[in-house]
């Protein structure tokens, strides 16, 4: 996992069109912005994540040798676009949402403001990286948001596609809000929390079960977890934890954690018959935690049945986002300035499919805040040099359903503009936040939002709505094209 030049970690076409306009010597300032259409796993938001990695990877954009001897053996580039690409590096401006943000459909995440091949060329990595974080973190936020304030952790590293997507899936699923992970490398590249318990392995090594919690408990006093399920969970793996825990009481040995953890069975009846046989034992405070295949679904229905389980390890559903694999973020161009221009011409996408049809030009989002509540009201895509005083009326409407209206009374809202400088003229300008600051930041965004907008199924929607000289560019746009047509 040590640094990689990530600059071949492009599709093909990328190259091809780059070399394209370097033979057509058009190098047009363009205007492309990374969004996507439909929220993963029928959710009311996203989380988006991954900018500190997007950052590393502009940051280090050059072609080495190796790269350019390589781009030459596939006998489809000329040596003069070659020698251009030996002297490569990222001139552009770049602006993003912060890392942990919410966000919504068709809002950009990544704004990018550079020379075409430039811009042309960033496009594949970072989809790549985007899309996968903010996946994560995303069905990390739903997991965090079933267990109601209980402990989540993150054990996914082993049913991950691969180890860039464990480790950096990993501190995706801390940014949407788990308390740690069972990977010790994400741990030691990001500084967040590890966690973790044994295997049941470790109770078969041993000559009985109780030999085997009492090994691990004069090892580990502080952090002991034991798990009970390997034999037989109420009849020998409870009563052999009751009887460390009493040991341990006796020698006056007081843990900062201890407790069981369930792997299998039904967990329901399990953790509740577990808890009272704690309890009768005078060991109240005893967690359980439990794993097992484990989503945001299994965890709201065990809540709901009473399961006394207060700590939580997800794996494999969250760390592949199984029900929802991919995130579908995408990067299209939305404006041009020609060389000796001063303005930028809007471009526009049109499609038969209306989520398919790009919102045009320099866009910038504000996100509105209603003062009485602190809860999000809406985000506004508007034109970039586009300027909103709040002490006056502000009229936000739908983009497609234009009747449905709101009217802000001035002085009662809040404006904040939410993309961000990144990269100024190809020098970052921007400071990534730890990881863990990251999480702490998430939390706070998602206060912003009803818990109507948070729940599992049928969430309500959060509007996000274009300003009106956005939505006049945009009709006029496609007035045009349609009268070409």
């Amino acid at each position: 996992m040590a640094y990689q030049n990530l600059t071949l970690l492009t599709d093909l076409y990328e190259l091809t069109m780059m070399q394209g306009y370097f033979n057509e010597k058009s190098n047009d300032t363009v205007v492309f912005d990374a969004f996507y259409r439909r929220n993963p796993s029928g959710n009311g938001y996203a989380i988006t994540a991954g900018l500190e990695q997007i950052i590393e990877y502009v940051k280090n954009l050059s072609f080495a040798y190796d790269d350019i001897d390589y781009l030459r053996g596939l006998g489809i580039f000329s040596d003069d676009f070659l020698e251009y690409l030996a002297g490569f590096h990222f001139t552009g401006d770049i602006y993003a949402i912060p890392e942990g943000s919410i966000v919504f459909p068709q809002e950009p995440l990544v704004k990018v403001i550079a020379p075409i091949m430039e811009a042309q060329l960033v496009e594949t990595a970072i989809l790549n990286i985007l899309n996968h974080q903010s996946l994560i973190a995303t069905k990390a936020s739903r997991v965090c948001f079933a267990a109601n304030g209980d402990g989540i952790m993150e054990f996914g590293l082993r049913r991950a596609q691969g180890p860039d997507a464990g480790t950096l899936g990993a501190r995706a699923a801390v940014i949407g809000g788990c308390i740690g992970t069972s990977n010790v490398l994400c741990g030691q590249i990001f500084d967040i929390p590890v966690l973790g318990t044994h295997a049941h392995s470790w109770i078969m090594s041993f000559p009985d079960e109780y030999t085997a919690f009492k090994t691990y408990a004069d090892m580990y006093p502080d952090a002991c977890i034991l798990l009970v399920d390997t034999y037989d969970t109420l009849k020998s793996g409870v009563p052999n934890a009751i009887r460390v825990f009493e040991e341990m009481k006796a020698a006056g040995i007081s843990s900062k954690k201890y407790g069981i953890r369930l792997d299998s069975g039904d967990l329901a009846y399990l953790s509740k018959k577990a808890r009272k046989m704690l309890d009768a034992a005078g060991f109240p405070d005893a967690v359980i935690s439990a794993s097992s295949d484990l989503d945001e679904y299994l965890i709201d229905s065990l809540k709901t049945q009473g399961a006394a389980i207060t700590s939580w390890g997800v794996g494999t559903n969250l760390i592949t986002s199984a029900d929802c694999p991919a995130f579908g973020g995408v990067y299209k161009l939305a404006a041009i300035k020609k060389e000796g221009e001063e303005q930028f011409t809007a471009k526009i996408k049109i499609s038969e499919n209306p989520a398919k049809i790009t919102n045009p030009g320099n866009k910038t989002v504000f996100r509105l805040i209603d003062k009485e509540t602190g809860k999000l009201k809406a985000d506004l895509i508007a034109l970039a040099d586009e300027v909103y005083d709040t002490s006056k009326d502000l009229e936000i409407f739908h983009p497609i359903d234009t009747w449905k209206r709101s009217t802000l009374k001035g002085g009662t809202y809040e404006i904040e503009e939410i993309l961000i400088p990144i990269f100024k003229k190809g020098q970052c300008v921007y400071d990534s936040p730890k990881t863990m600051d990251i999480r702490a930041f998430c939390q706070r965004e998602l206060d912003l939002l009803w818990d109507e907008s948070r729940r599992l199924v049928n969430p309500q929607e959060v509007y996000v709505d274009l300003s009106k000289p956005l939505y006049d560019l945009k009709m006029n746009l496609l007035n045009k094209r349609g009268n070409k047509a």
